[in-house]
């Protein structure tokens, strides 16, 4: 092979190679890529699982096909059962003390021989329906008794039908209240506290044993139970009357969502809650409030 051949194969090896190695470069992955995908962290759908890993738990479609042949609890508060609730569950709260607590799962499982007890709360990251099923089995010594971990609200969404809002069945998904509008009537501790000083009504929902003696404003405010509707009713249509806005708080910020399906129902009028309850009172720096700034209720 004469010389200049010689260099032709070498050139078109060498550019074989060449479109080879840019082709296996383009379809291998990136090695720094891979690493930072690998330490993206993974959201725990459920992560209470891993938590209440001894608690037994059910699914959406478990629960369902199961329904009529199972007793449904809800654990969380009366005011939570009251505003959305499975259609056939009954309300035991899990903040009961335990002889009540007891008394009352002792009753129902009587009343249900041979029946699945089902525990449910507001799902995913709410931790009532795993604590209160542990409950049943150590208080009440209660044995096929499960959590319903995927919550209220799944489960609302799947079977409308089977679901009760406000008093109202089928429940219309469309009318479940979102974080988005649930932020957008929340403010700050500071901020509420401000605006509210301003043409309001300033309601304190917390309950007698929650208020302990501690009021934000120093007793300006109205205190009245989230339960009492008779109430509640009055400071709206006052509220409406003479063109003012509703300012209300419980204790930590986690009550008022509930309250809001209710105000929304009754158009209520204007109407902002405080981020965090009369908790986040106490975590406002003390040079927080300037005198010269002006809020404007929008």
């Amino acid at each position: 092979m004469n010389s200049s051949r010689k260099i032709s194969v070498i050139l078109s090896v060498m550019l074989i190679a060449l479109v080879s190695y840019q082709v296996e470069a383009k379809s291998s992955p990136d090695p720094k890529a891979t690493s930072s995908a690998a330490k993206q962290p993974v959201k725990d759908e459920f992560p209470g699982r891993k938590l209440y890993s001894h608690v037994p738990y059910i699914t959406i479609k478990q629960l369902h096909d199961e329904y009529d042949n199972t007793v449904i609890v809800d654990a969380r508060s009366s005011v939570e059962y009251e505003t959305l609730r499975i259609t056939s569950a009954v309300n035991i709260p899990l903040s009961l003390d335990n002889i009540k607590y007891k008394k009352e799962l002792l009753a129902l499982r009587e009343a249900n021989p041979g029946k699945k007890i089902v525990f449910y709360c507001n799902g995913h990251t709410c931790m009532k329906s795993y604590k209160a099923t542990y409950r049943a089995t150590v208080i009440a010594k209660l044995d096929d008794v499960y959590a319903f971990d995927a919550g209220i609200f799944d489960w609302t969404k799947a079977h409308p039908d089977k679901s009760v809002l406000l008093g109202q069945t089928p429940v219309d998904p469309g009318k479940l209240i979102s974080k988005s509008k649930l932020k957008k009537h929340t403010l700050p501790a500071a901020e509420f506290i401000e605006k509210s000083k301003h043409n309001a009504i300033i309601l304190d929902v917390r309950s007698r044993h929650q208020r302990d003696g501690f009021y934000v404003f120093s007793r300006y405010e109205e205190s009245i139970e989230m339960e009492d509707k008779v109430s509640l009713n009055k400071f709206i249509k006052q509220a409406k009357a003479q063109n003012k806005t509703l300012f209300i708080y419980d204790a930590v910020g986690k009550q008022v969502r509930w309250l809001q399906y209710y105000l929304e129902q009754q158009n209520a009028g204007p109407y902002y809650f405080m981020k965090g309850g009369a908790q986040a009172f106490f975590d406002i720096p003390e040079n927080r409030f300037n005198p010269d700034k002006k809020y404007t209720v929008k």
